[in-house]
């Protein structure tokens, strides 16, 4: 089980802010775990549509999607950020 957190837009369009999921052992990288998530309903898909723009932390550090989210307690995913 892994605890996943969402931030700003993407909390907004899931409707939650954060939620323990159990994965399927395909899913091994921050690639798959955006793909798996998108399969789970319009509002995933909705806030996942475009998984380029979606950043991603594993326990806090952030990470690319080629990572593997092997032993990963904690997974953030969050637009951009912008500077100001």
């Amino acid at each position: 089980m892994v605890k996943l957190v969402y931030f700003a837009w993407v909390r907004e369009r899931i409707g939650k802010g954060e939620e323990d999921l159990d994965l399927p052992a395909s899913v091994i990288t921050v690639a798959d775990l955006i793909e798996h998530l998108r399969g789970l309903g319009d509002e995933y898909e909705s806030a996942l549509q475009f998984p380029e723009a979606i950043r991603v932390a594993i326990n806090q550090e952030h990470v690319e999607h080629d990572e593997s989210i092997t032993g990963a307690r904690e997974i953030g995913l969050f637009p951009p950020m912008t500077g100001g």
